[in-house]
Parts: C-alpha cells; sequence; structure tokens
C-alpha cells in the first residue's frame, strides 16, 4: 500500500509541475517543468532523509560518541527485528524527534538534544520505538516524498505570484490572473492535505506499535505530553510547514495557531494519550505508575 502511495504522490507532483509550466510559460515552460519533475522524483526517492537530516542541522550519533541513545536504539531494533538505523542529534533544546530513511535498510532516527534532558530513559525509550515503528511500517519515505511535495508545492505559490506581477514568460496570450489566483491560494491547502491524508492514521498506529515495542505504553504517553506542552511554548529552529508532518509533536505550534495550522498533520494529544492508556491496560504489559 506504502509503495501505491509513494507512486500517487510522485505522479501528482509531477503533474502538478506540468499544469503549472504551462500556465506560465506555454509549451516550453511544459517541457521544462517535467524534466524538473523527474529530478525531483529521483531526488525525493534517493536523497529527500538526507535533505532533511541537513534541513535541521542533524549530527551522527555513534556508540562512543552518546552510548546511552546509542544502546536504546539498538535494543529497540532488535525487539523489532530491524536492522539498526543511523542514528542523529538534532542541537535544540526543543524536545521532537523524527525518522526518515527510504525503507528500514536505509533508515535514520533523530533526536534533539532537550528531548534527552526532558524525558526519563523509559520515556525516550518510547519515543524512540514510535519512530522505529514509523520505519517498520514504512512510513519513512512517503513521509519525507510528502515533505519535499509541500516544499514543491509552497514554491509553486511563490513562482504563481511572481508571475501574477509580471505576466507569462510568452506572449501568446495574456496571464489569465483568476487562474493565477486560484492556485496561489489552493496550492498551499492542497500541500496540508496532502500531509494530513498521510499522517493522522500513521500516527496512531505509531504509537500503538511503540507501546508494544517498548513494553511500556505508559510512558510514550508521558512523553507526548511532556514533549507536547514545551512545542507549545517554543517551535524547533529551522522547522517548516513542509516537514512538519513528520515529526512526533507538531514542531510549528510554539508559532501560535495560524492558516499554516489550519490543516493539522498530527491527531490530538490528548487523544493519542488515552489509546495509549487504553492500550496499557492489557495484562501483557508491565504495570509503571506513570501518569
Amino acid at each position: 500500500m506504502n509503495n501505491i502511495k509513494t507512486t500517487l504522490l510522485l505522479a501528482t507532483l509531477t503533474a502538478i509541475l506540468v499544469v503549472i509550466g504551462d500556465m506560465i510559460g506555454g509549451r516550453s515552460g511544459m517541457i521544462m517543468m517535467f524534466v524538473i519533475s523527474m529530478g525531483m522524483n529521483f531526488m525525493s526517492y534517493w536523497y529527500s532523509d538526507k535533505i532533511v537530516l541537513a534541513q535541521y542541522n542533524a549530527q551522527p550519533v555513534t556508540a562512543q560518541s552518546n552510548p546511552k541513545l546509542y544502546a536504546m536504539v539498538e535494543q529497540l531494533a532488535k525487539n523489532g527485528n530491524l536492522p539498526m538505523p543511523k542514528v542523529y542529534i538534532i542541537p535544540s533544546e526543543v524536545p521532537n524527534a523524527f525518522a526518515t530513511g527510504r525503507n528500514p535498510s536505509h533508515a535514520a532516527v533523530a533526536v534533539t538534544e532537550g528531548i534527552q534532558r526532558l524525558l526519563t530513559d523509559e520515556e525516550l525509550e518510547g519515543v524512540l520505538a514510535h519512530e522505529l515503528t514509523h520505519v517498520k511500517n514504512r512510513d519513512t519515505l512517503i513521509s519525507t516524498i510528502a515533505a519535499m511535495m509541500a516544499g514543491a508545492i509552497s514554491m509553486i505559490a511563490n513562482i504563481l505570484q511572481f508571475t501574477a506581477i509580471f505576466g507569462r514568460s510568452d506572449d501568446r496570450e495574456g496571464t489569465n490572473p483568476l487562474a493565477l489566483l486560484g492556485t496561489i491560494i489552493i496550492a498551499p491547502i492542497a500541500a496540508g492535505l496532502i500531509q494530513m491524508s498521510i499522517s493522522r492514521t500513521r500516527e496512531f498506529l505509531a504509537d500503538e506499535g511503540g507501546g508494544d515495542m517498548c513494553r511500556n505504553p505508559l510512558a510514550l504517553a508521558s512523553a507526548l505530553a511532556k514533549i507536547d506542552y514545551y512545542s507549545k511554548h517554543g517551535a524547533l529552529p529551522n522547522a517548516s510547514n513542509a516537514t512538519a508532518h513528520m515529526f512526533i509533536i507538531n514542531p510549528m505550534m510554539g508559532i501560535g495557531e495560524s492558516l499554516s495550522n489550519l490543516f493539522s498533520t498530527h491527531p490530538r494529544t490528548e487523544e493519542r494519550i488515552q489509546k495509549l492508556k487504553k492500550q496499557a491496560m492489557n495484562p501483557k504489559y508491565k504495570e509503571k505508575a506513570i501518569l
């Protein structure tokens, strides 16, 4: 199913770019945008994870540089029958985490410096288990491609704003101002819908799988409550709407409510916590009064 979703995302990106190319440059614009879309599709599949990690200045972690974090990921990967992913640290005090990579054999998990200081070991294990569940469910490729697609659509909206002011590149016919205005308005909404369509159910499944992988759903619930609280008081540096859906908690909440937050890419944290509490009632989990 994720392979089908990935193909549809890439096809949608190509179609959008070609249509916009015709709008701003006629036939030559269509050809140019088609070539650009092919390049973006290639980059999305092979390099989108590296682009996102670089955006947040994530630094690689080894067993020597951060033995506790590395050992946690290693043990949880064994619990989930996963290959050992690469581990990264994001230099920020705002607590958050995400996973990326095109498949479990080429996966990476990134956490902020702040999350290590804020959470207990069990809570951090819950967060890491959540992210490794995304890897196991093969959510990471489609999530990262969606980030690039949202960024591309935002870029298109900016191009159209420029075009609306200065007109088309050819003089075959005049620019249709209504079409341009409609696309400028619809483009960011489409980006939000794309992200929202792949994110909400995915987060519930990753919570459930993460609680099972770490054998302590309440620890993950406690971690979500803490991350949610601090995220409302400060946005993650370099965070963007294009990549917000990749994180365990939306990193953009610190900038306040706006049109950019109209389409939430995450379920309500309170609802996620309640589901984890219900999951923890299963006798197979050890009882720990964390919340």
